[in-house]
Parts: C-alpha cells; sequence; structure tokens
C-alpha cells in the first residue's frame, strides 16, 4: 500500500540532474513525494519532481527551506559544503546518509586516508605537497607514469591528469594548490568493477550485484552484470563494501569503484550516492538503487537487491557533433531493439561527452560466456546507432 504524500514523507533532494531525476521517479513508485533544490529551470529533475526550490545546490538558504518541506534531506553528488550544512543539522535538519557519514568521502585525499586507516587496498598514494619545485624526486619503487588527482570534485576524468616524466610533475606543481592534489602509483589492470550497496536505518546492508564498468575517454561506455569474476574476489569486495558503511555508520546508497588485476582488488574511488553503474538495477533488480535511497531516507521498508534476470547491460548514451543525424533518428532506431529500455534526462543541450540518457537492456543467456558474447553483439548494434565520438 503506497504512503500518502505529505510533509512527513516528502525527501528533499539537493541536485537536480538525472539522479535527482531518477530519484523523483522512485519517489513516485513509493508513493513518497520529492522536492528538489537546483538553480537551474532546465535540470532533468523538475519535470519529475513534487516541487522545486529554484536555489544554487550551495545555497544553504535554499537548503534550509528544501528541509522545511521534507521530513529529511539527501544529495545528488558529494560536492557539498558540510561546514555550512552542519549548521541546519544542529538546527534539527536530518540528512540521508548523516554529515559525518559522507565528511571522510567528500574529499579524495582524505577517502585515501580512511582506507589506509581501515587497512582496505587502494594504489600508494603521496600528497603532492611532499614535492618542491626545487626538489623533485620520486620515492624508492615510484616511477613515471603517475596519475595526479585533485582532492576535491572531478568525475568522468575531470580532476585527473597523466604525470609522465619531471617536466610534467614541475608543471603540475605551478599550476595548481599543492595541498589539493595527490599523487597515485600508475595501476595496470585488467579489470574496473563497481559495487553498489546500501544500508538502512536499522543497519541491515544490501548488495546490488557487482558489475563490470568499461570506460571510453575516462567517462563510462557501459556495464555488465553480474561480473564475470571469482567468488572470492566478489566476497572480498562486499566485505570492503561492509566495514566502509559500519565504520561511518552509513545509512543510504553507495558506490565503490575497483581495480582489479595482478596486484589483487583495489579500491580506486568511493561514491556516497547513487551510482552510474547501477542505473541497470532499475529493470534488473527487485528494487533499484534509487528505491533504496528513497525508501531508506523515508523509513520505508528496503526491497531485495537482487537480480530479476540472467544479466544486464547499460550503455550510456553521449551527446555528438554530428548535426546530420538527429535525436529523435538515434532514439526510434533504438527502440527497435528488442527488451531494451531507454532512459532519456531531457537535457536542454546535446554538448559532446555530455550524458544525455542510457539504455538498459536484459540479458538471456544463463551461461557467462554466452551472455558476455550477447552483450557485445548487443553494444556494437547500439554503437552503430549511437557511436562515441
Amino acid at each position: 500500500m503506497k504512503i500518502e504524500a505529505n510533509q512527513n514523507c516528502s525527501i528533499g533532494v539537493v541536485g537536480g540532474g538525472q539522479l535527482a531525476q531518477m530519484l523523483a521517479n522512485a519517489g513516485k513508485d513509493l508513493g513518497v513525494q520529492v522536492v528538489v533544490q537546483t538553480g537551474s529551470e532546465f535540470d532533468p529533475a523538475i519535470s519529475s519532481a513534487a516541487d522545486v526550490i529554484y536555489a544554487d545546490t550551495e545555497d544553504l538558504d535554499g537548503t534550509k527551506q528544501l528541509a522545511q518541506k521534507c521530513r529529511s534531506v539527501t544529495f545528488e553528488n558529494e560536492w557539498v559544503d558540510i561546514e555550512g550544512l552542519s549548521i541546519l543539522e544542529d538546527s534539527g535538519v536530518v540528512f540521508v546518509p548523516s554529515l559525518s557519514a559522507i565528511s571522510p568521502l567528500v574529499n579524495k585525499l582524505s577517502q585515501r586516508k580512511l582506507l589506509n586507516k581501515l587497512n582496505i587496498p587502494g594504489p600508494e598514494w603521496i600528497t603532492l605537497s611532499s614535492f618542491s619545485i626545487t626538489e623533485l624526486m620520486l620515492k624508492d619503487g615510484w616511477k613515471f607514469p603517475l596519475m595526479a588527482k585533485s582532492s576535491l570534485g572531478g568525475y568522468d576524468g575531470k580532476g585527473t591528469k597523466v604525470i609522465r616524466d619531471y617536466s610534467e610533475l614541475r608543471d603540475l606543481l605551478r599550476s595548481v594548490n599543492p595541498k589539493n592534489w595527490f599523487l597515485e602509483k600508475w595501476v595496470d589492470y585488467n579489470l574496473e568493477l563497481s559495487l553498489v550497496v546500501s544500508r538502512d536505518l536499522n543497519g541491515e546492508v544490501r548488495t546490488f550485484p557487482l558489475t563490470e564498468t568499461y570506460q571510453v575517454n575516462q567517462i563510462c561506455d557501459w556495464v555488465l552484470a553480474p561480473a564475470d569474476i571469482n567468488h572470492p574476489v566478489e566476497a572480498m569486495a562486499q566485505n570492503i563494501a561492509l566495514s566502509l558503511v559500519r565504520e561511518l555508520d552509513y545509512k543510504g546508497v553507495l558506490a565503490i569503484e575497483f581495480f582489479y588485476g595482478e596486484d589483487g582488488l583495489l579500491v580506486n574511488e568511493i561514491a556516497p550516492r547513487t551510482h552510474n553503474s547501477a542505473h541497470l538495477s532499475i529493470e534488473a533488480c527487485e528494487a533499484s538503487q534509487f528505491e533504496h535511497q528513497i525508501a531508506i531516507a523515508s523509513g520505508l521498508p528496503v526491497k531485495s537487491a537482487e537480480l530479476i534476470t540472467s544479466g544486464a547491460m547499460m550503455v550510456n548514451l553521449l551527446g555528438f557533433n554530428d548535426e546530420a543525424d538527429s535525436l529523435d533518428n538515434r532514439l526510434n532506431q533504438l527502440k527497435k531493439i528488442p527488451r531494451l529500455t531507454i532512459h532519456w534526462y531531457n537535457k536542454n543541450k546535446n554538448t559532446p561527452g555530455r550524458k544525455l540518457g542510457h539504455v538498459t537492456l536484459l540479458l538471456e543467456s544463463s551461461d557467462k560466456h554466452l551472455r558476455r558474447k550477447e552483450a557485445l553483439g548487443a553494444l556494437s548494434k547500439i554503437r552503430s546507432i549511437w557511436p562515441i565520438e
């Protein structure tokens, strides 16, 4: 039975992008009103939300107004002002997850420190501020190339730089604030994996299927679930997730990105929110990651995250330059593919590389080799219609 929508079952979302849009859609399925805070009238979530607070996501007065309409407030992404929001939390505003839980995760450097504290494996790293322009010397055992990362913000390859030699390291030191950057040893991996989990208000953890993720130009191209990986590796990924959410007393949905190769399973990054790699959960799982987040924030029962199909794949639809090929033409061709579901975000601009939507395809084969063959065949068909530039 659906809960009647009122102030006690309204959830606020800071953000108005496609993740907020899918949270709002999940809210409709659960009988929960979702109110979004965004500064743009063109954001995707506007059309799905029950109400809108028109204020920039960094506007604390806007978030205060949002909270006055809602039982609790959640976030579309992790780039939040913890210090400013703490004033609202101290006044009684309920954030899900709590600010104390996401605080170590909004900064990639503090993520690394947390992983070290819990003895969770990740790439070796060192702060950029450990170097000076006049004294450039790598630690023993380190060599170029290195991966430089900004500790603040950054997604889909933004906020990262490949450092190939001392000259590029020197240029980086001159162009950024070294306190906000760190260096990682280069990781040679065979596979990128992602695991999305949720932890409810009673502390119960549910795990979505481990997925294989494939990137092009540092943007997620497509994902496949379940991952073709041996059980000990999957169990290790789940144990890492369990350790993190328990340590942080985290409530809500959280994603972990992994590298897997000769060095074993390494944590690449943690995202305290819903995640691109689990969009397929909308069709492929008993309940989606978005339903989990809304249910947890609302205090509603949380359904299973188990797959209800043999497998599934998700392919991102990115913006493009080809003026001779219309969006409608591409979408109409995609609609002809059996068992394919199109999720269109209704963004106002077709910008190259921008995520305009995604498609999910439920796979039929129960054999992992045939399932991969099926997925690759479908990917080829989808990319013949909607290529990556």
